[in-house]
């Protein structure tokens, strides 16, 4: 465990959970590694907001199709529905903090003072990147909750604490966000520069009619190329990614509406309710109906 007032405290495998998923206050704080072996295949979703702090030298965060290179002390902020993954390059494991956590639409009654706190989250670049003063602030933050959590507390006391400390380094995080440094790196590779432009684009049209020939007029490349190229960046080929990113979609609606499936699946770009019937049930194994009622923890494990 790292013990320095100026880098972020760490344990393989400590977590903090305060209540679950099904209750309107959740927290999850999540110490541990991943490597490039068990890189998750395609973007996910959840329902409520995390943060990932990189504590290992770098590692890629891919949000909506765009990749973000990220390095040691970046956050990375996610708020609800929006699709993304990390890839953690071959070598040693990389050390990351994952934090989870979800407050009720009209906490203590002060719903437009916690949005407030949920600014960040809402900036078009979604990685933070401090100067190593500000760094130290907001690590100060959360080693307060690492260290509180080692403490043998009274439950209840100890969600009311930890609420707390988290609502005090939301708001150390908004108070500096000024100060964010971070630029991403443009990819030296031209054709995967365009590919990531064209999946990012699909992220942002997916509920409208999409080709190979659609897409190979709108950026001025042969169909061919298009598609050998996509295959070959993504690991994807253009019609699959077009169906999971839909899919997701369709997923997140399907556990935070109640509308009718056959709107929802009409909504996402789907023509044929019979072909979405089968496409849904191709990459999740279950129908539609099978996957709201399963709720928030089916959402983690389908979709390749």
């Amino acid at each position: 465990m790292t013990n320095t007032n100026d880098t972020l405290l760490y344990k393989k495998k400590h977590n903090i959970t305060i209540n679950d998923i099904q209750h309107s206050l959740y927290y999850y704080f999540d110490y541990d590694e991943r490597s490039f072996d068990i890189n998750m295949p395609f973007q996910h979703f959840h329902s409520f907001y995390e943060i990932m702090i990189l504590i290992s030298p770098q590692a890629y965060h891919l949000i909506e199709g765009i990749p973000y290179s990220i390095r040691s002390g970046d956050l990375v902020l996610l708020r609800p529905s929006i699709l993304h993954r990390s890839e953690y390059p071959k070598g040693p494991p990389g050390k990351r903090l994952v934090i989870s956590f979800l407050y009720p639409p009209s906490f203590w009654d002060m719903p437009e003072t916690y949005h407030k706190l949920f600014e960040p989250f809402y900036d078009s670049l979604p990685i933070y990147r401090f100067p190593s003063k500000q760094q130290q602030l907001i690590n100060e933050k959360l080693n307060r909750i690492y260290r509180f959590s080692l403490k043998d507390k009274d439950s209840d006391l100890k969600t009311l604490i930890i609420h707390g400390m988290f609502v005090e380094f939301l708001y150390t995080l908004r108070h500096l966000s000024p100060y964010n440094t971070y630029t991403n790196e443009p990819l030296k590779d031209e054709p995967s520069k365009k590919i990531y432009t064209i999946a990012n684009y699909i992220h942002n049209h997916y509920s409208e009619m999409l080709s190979l020939d659609s897409l190979s007029k709108e950026f001025y490349i042969s169909p061919y190329y298009l598609s050998h190229q996509f295959k070959d960046v993504t690991g994807y080929t253009l019609t699959q990614y077009i169906q999971m990113t839909r899919i997701r979609n369709v997923q997140y609606l399907l556990l935070n509406t109640k509308k009718k499936i056959s709107e929802l699946a009409q909504e996402c770009g789907f023509t044929s309710f019979s072909q979405f019937n089968r496409i849904f049930q191709k990459y999740c194994s279950q129908s539609p109906s099978q996957f709201r009622k399963g709720g928030e923890n089916t959402s983690l494990q389908t979709v390749p």
